[in-house]
């Protein structure tokens, strides 16, 4: 990731908060869990080769099965293969995304304390610090929570909705369209 957005003064945070990096920083969490992806990444593309519009994507610390463009009719078979490749490994366990089921570590560990975290290594916990969060996922409630609960008066928690639903963010806003002016707006105020 930080290769493509080719900013080298940023935390990047990815596969959850699993594995984090940035000037200074490095958090891997997870030992052993990138083979265990592997492994129910092989096993997930035999067991779901005749489901038309399935989506496998194999990262270092998730492997999420997309949903989106399959038959309607074929979702209980790909929940079932997507949870009986879980039992098969023990050190990850099924979440649910957006349009798609997720294998992840099996441990105490989410987008929001990975967001914690990186804010307290950086020293960024006082009363001037006003941490923002925008996300689009229900993986992302947890940081929603989290910064909620920042500081004095907590950070500003934003989700991007494409339909109404029930969301721990502050605010929300439609599209990416808005969260561009957002941050426009954001950047005019810091560097007028």
């Amino acid at each position: 990731m930080a290769a493509r957005v080719g900013l080298p003064d940023l935390v990047y945070a990815g596969s959850h908060g699993f594995d984090i990096a940035g000037p200074g920083l490095r958090h891997a969490v997870g030992e052993g869990v990138p083979e265990q992806i592997a492994s129910a990444a092989a096993s997930l593309q035999q067991q779901l080769a005749g489901i038309p519009g399935i989506l496998i994507e194999p990262r270092r610390f998730a492997l999420s099965v997309h949903y989106r463009r399959t038959p309607e009719d074929r979702l209980p078979e790909i929940e079932r293969a997507v949870e009986a490749t879980a039992a098969k490994h023990p050190k990850l366990r099924k979440a649910l995304g957006k349009k798609l089921f997720e294998l992840r570590p099996d441990l105490d560990w989410h987008k929001g304390k990975a967001l914690l975290w990186v804010l307290r290594e950086m020293g960024l916990t006082g009363p001037e610090v006003l941490p923002i969060y925008i996300g689009d996922d229900l993986t992302d409630e947890d940081a929603f929570r989290a910064i909620a609960h920042i500081g004095e008066r907590g950070g500003i928690g934003i989700v991007v909705l494409e339909e109404p639903r029930e969301t721990a963010a502050a605010y929300s806003v439609r599209d990416t369209g808005e969260v561009r002016e957002i941050l426009e707006r954001l950047t005019a105020l810091v560097w007028p």
